[in-house]
């Protein structure tokens, strides 16, 4: 009897002890953002117009496509918006660390970074572009004209793994920065940039030293989307339903449109 007693009360104990670690387990990311009042949301505004920099009433803000669509996502959710910007190599290891609640960067779901952490709906969908200096635009009009030549491209981004893939013949020059890259092209320390088609027409718009290859490379990113640690169901489905509210008005299309107009990427 005293051995099955004793069975039976290491299980109770052990069922306890389970519970225990159950109700002291971490918070999930939607209990901790109504526990705030707000939202971090982590961005890296070099990326314009997706985000970036600007002066607005003397204050340094960041504005963009991506920070329009989170300012809704925040007001659906009733809570304030917080904005922490960091390099983009870093997003993701701030959000499976919990320093920030969701990442917004024009980032693509790309099948290694849904490895790491699930991902919202697409919400926006842009080509490639190749920005090169406008002195080269009748040298460089195909990627083999690229061969033997520098081309940079946005560290940890879907641009990089294309540069990898569509242009082997090339030295790819990865920084983590935009604004960096686009000085690096200007002063002839690489020889083309391979971003997104908004961020080309925005730093070509600005600059008439500038301009936009002929080239054409696959398509691998599928789109834009909003990233969110695992195991976060309940806050993915919330960004999707605002996601979906914003596409049926029109209002990412038009977000898309008042950045171009704002961005002065010069």
């Amino acid at each position: 009897m005293n051995g099955i007693l004793k069975k039976i009360l290491c299980a109770s104990m052990a069922a306890v002890i389970g519970l225990s670690l159950v109700s002291c387990g971490k918070t999930s990311t939607m209990e901790r953002i109504e526990k705030s009042g707000k939202l971090v949301v982590g961005t890296s505004a070099d990326y314009a117009p997706y985000e970036y920099h600007t002066m607005i009433d003397g204050k340094d803000t960041i504005i963009g496509i991506d920070i329009s669509i989170v300012n809704e996502i925040a007001k659906d959710l009733g809570v304030q918006l917080e904005i922490v910007d960091m390099s983009f190599d870093g997003l993701l290891a701030a959000l499976n660390s919990d320093n920030v609640d969701i990442v917004i960067a024009g980032m693509n779901p790309d099948e290694d970074r849904r490895k790491a952490v699930d991902f919202s709906k697409i919400y926006y969908e842009a080509k490639q572009g190749v920005l090169i200096r406008a002195e080269d635009k009748d040298k460089i009009k195909t990627i083999e004209d690229l061969k033997g030549k520098n081309v940079g491209a946005q560290l940890g981004t879907t641009q990089e793994s294309i540069a990898k893939k569509q242009m082997e013949n090339s030295t790819l020059v990865s920084l983590g920065k935009i604004p960096d890259l686009v000085m690096e092209l200007k002063n002839n320390k690489i020889d083309a940039l391979v971003v997104e088609l908004p961020v080309a027409n925005g730093y070509v718009k600005n600059n008439s030293d500038l301009a936009l290859s002929e080239i054409t490379v696959e398509e691998e990113s599928g789109g834009s989307a909003i990233a969110v640690k695992k195991g976060n169901a309940d806050l993915v489905a919330l960004i999707d339903k605002s996601l979906d509210r914003l596409m049926e008005e029109g209002a990412i299309e038009k977000f898309v449109q008042e950045a171009n107009e704002k961005n002065v990427t010069k």
